[in-house]
């Protein structure tokens, strides 16, 4: 499966360039199951789905971790078919999505609840767009009801969630909402804010 993202750093600070330089340097431990091309627009990660959110926890502690106002804008997918077959990505091997919606739920839950504690408290918005025809609708509502349960939900906003808490806890659930709803073979892609350290932070 074809699966990726496309990530943007904005670290508000005069040592912009370092800071980003040094995140980017945090996907250093991903590169052997992972194509990661930088230009001057983004960063590209290519691998396998279970590992991307953990990859952008990682490059974006890395920036958040200087204590200054930092944002990570991503544009993440799977499945999707207007890309080339490439032998880096696999499938989605420990998540199982002939199972009950209930059941993902709760399997999803554990997983946030197992989540490793970083100490940044991260806030995020994002939509989850599991494209294609059949019961689309359901999956959303399946995931709504995930993240409401997922003790880092804030609140619901227009066109989004929000969430808030440590950024383990918050990757993890952008993660299982990422792997665990849609279909598992299907089009599956998320539009994604980070934010740590906001001086306007409520």
């Amino acid at each position: 499966m074809f699966s990726g993202a496309q990530i943007c750093l904005y670290p508000m600070t005069d040592d912009f360039v370092g800071v980003i330089l040094g995140a980017i340097d945090a996907l250093e431990p991903y590169r052997p199951s992972f194509r990661i091309e930088t230009d001057d627009v983004s960063t590209l990660i290519v691998g396998p789905p279970e590992q991307l959110f953990p990859a952008m926890r990682d490059l974006f502690l890395a920036a958040a971790n200087h204590g200054i106002h930092c944002v990570l804008a991503a544009t993440v997918s799977r499945g999707c078919p207007g890309e080339p077959d490439d032998p880096i990505c696999t499938p989605i091997g420990h998540v199982v999505h002939d199972k009950p919606l209930d059941d993902r739920i709760a399997a999803a839950i554990a997983q946030v609840v197992d989540a490793p504690k970083t100490g940044q408290i991260v806030a995020a918005q994002f939509s989850l767009y599991p494209l294609g025809g059949g019961h689309h609708m359901d999956e959303i509502y399946g995931c709504i009801e995930f993240l409401k349960k997922s003790g880092v939900f804030d609140r619901s906003k227009n066109f989004c969630t929000k969430l808030r808490g440590d950024a383990g806890a918050v990757f993890a659930t952008l993660s299982e909402a990422f792997l665990r709803f849609g279909a598992l073979n299907g089009h599956v892609a998320i539009d994604l804010k980070v934010s740590a350290n906001s001086p306007s932070a409520v």
